[in-house]
């Protein structure tokens, strides 16, 4: 693996833990944050640009389609990022809250889907951290 793949794998595994973490102790809080700011018209273009430049930032330095799982799903990580934050900007904000919190659903998979980020963080920082 190349040293920026590591970079960002350890970046993204560590980042994905400790949000997951943090969102499985205060469900209730964090459930309730995420659905008043994803109503919220400007917080959501933010968010928009902000993830529009994380994953162009993450494309244009690791667009890497070989070498393994972990560079695959580092690149995949960077496209996801610039369709969402794209979603923001282009969808008008019901129908971004619709598709980014799956509609009325979003509670009630809460802990489904903080596991599988959790998973997601642990198998890269391992990749990350266990790369020469």
């Amino acid at each position: 693996m190349s040293a920026r793949t590591v970079f960002l794998s350890k970046l993204i595994g560590l980042y994905c833990i400790l949000l997951t973490l943090t969102m499985a102790v205060n469900k209730q809080a964090t459930v309730q944050t995420v659905i008043a700011l994803v109503h919220n018209a400007p917080v959501l273009y933010v968010f928009g640009l902000t993830l529009v430049a994380v994953g162009l930032a993450m494309i244009l330095s690791h667009n890497v389609w070989s070498g393994g799982a972990v560079p695959v799903i580092v690149t995949i990580i960077g496209w996801l990022a610039l369709i969402k934050g794209l979603l923001f900007l282009l969808l008008p904000p019901p129908t971004a809250v619709g598709v980014i919190l799956w509609g009325s659903t979003y509670e009630r998979f809460f802990y489904l889907d903080a596991a599988l980020v959790f998973v997601l963080g642990v198998y890269l920082t391992y990749s990350g951290f266990k790369s020469k």
